[in-house]
């Protein structure tokens, strides 16, 4: 509304002072910063939102090689093709397909659709990791126990809105919101491989389950075991806190297969 009505004056001014050329071309030079101004400020939204898609796609692909790697489905190597004669010039055609230009609705259109679209293959992937390891990880070292007594109802697993930035992130795990001094317990069997403190994670503890799987608790007020020790299920490891890179007191939750973060709630079990 603001940019109509600057608009609607400045067309009032025109025809106010038509018979001043300079004013008529400042007039017009207003206009174009205006239609630029807006022009570049959509085209900043934009560049956002097909980042990330780019960074969703990406993950995707990481998820689809890890789950090649776990069926152990091994492409065939290509034939090798004969190199082309650089003598020769090479035949080309096909049908002509011009470039499609996209209005400013169209490309919104078309980014909403493919965020969609993103988003079914993504709990697809998903899902397939979660049957995955439920049918190939002992029992005592799949991680679907809950890790505190209390709900993930203070920040999901996936894009949100960073607590402290306030622009858009990826949100690798999920937060517990708890008391400080709540238990925080081992979601499986494992090792510790490291009991430390970070800028980002505070007091952070890091359970090796075996064969790359790896549960991480973060923002701990207090660590009850060490690096080397030996874990059982559902074991108290350590105390909520609020530690790190944090708002409040919760128990930020991960887990990961090869360095690669999982999405936990399709372990949990309540």
């Amino acid at each position: 509304m603001l940019f109509i009505a600057l608009i609607q004056a400045i067309n009032w001014l025109d025809s106010k002072y038509n018979g001043d050329v300079e004013e008529k071309k400042s007039l017009i030079n207003l206009k174009l910063d205006l239609n630029l101004g807006s022009f570049q400020k959509n085209l900043d939204i934009y560049a956002i939102q097909i980042g990330e898609l780019q960074a969703r796609l990406m993950r995707i692909d990481n998820q689809s090689q890890r789950l090649q790697d776990f069926s152990k489905e091994k492409l065939k190597p290509n034939q090798k093709l004969p190199k082309a004669d650089p003598a020769k010039v090479p035949g080309q055609g096909g049908p002509f397909v011009s470039e499609k230009n996209f209005s400013e609705s169209e490309l919104q259109a078309f980014i909403n659709q493919l965020t969609l679209d993103i988003e079914k293959h993504e709990e697809h992937f998903n899902n397939l990791e979660a049957i995955y390891l439920k049918q190939t990880v002992l029992k005592d070292t799949l991680p679907n126990a809950t890790p505190v007594n209390a709900p993930y109802n203070s920040s999901s697993y996936g894009w949100r809105v960073d607590p402290l930035l306030g622009v858009r992130a990826f949100h690798e795990g999920l937060d517990f919101s708890s008391e400080v001094g709540q238990p925080i317990k081992a979601t499986a069997a494992g090792i510790v491989i490291a009991a430390e403190v970070t800028p980002e994670y505070g007091n952070m503890l890091r359970i090796s389950h075996g064969s790359g799987l790896e549960t991480r608790y973060a923002h701990a007020s207090k660590l009850l075991v060490k690096e080397g020790d030996r874990i059982k299920k559902n074991q108290v490891i350590a105390l909520v806190g609020n530690t790190g890179r944090s708002t409040g007191p919760h128990l930020h939750y991960e887990i990961r297969m090869n360095g690669e973060s999982l999405d936990p709630r399709k372990y949990l079990k309540y």
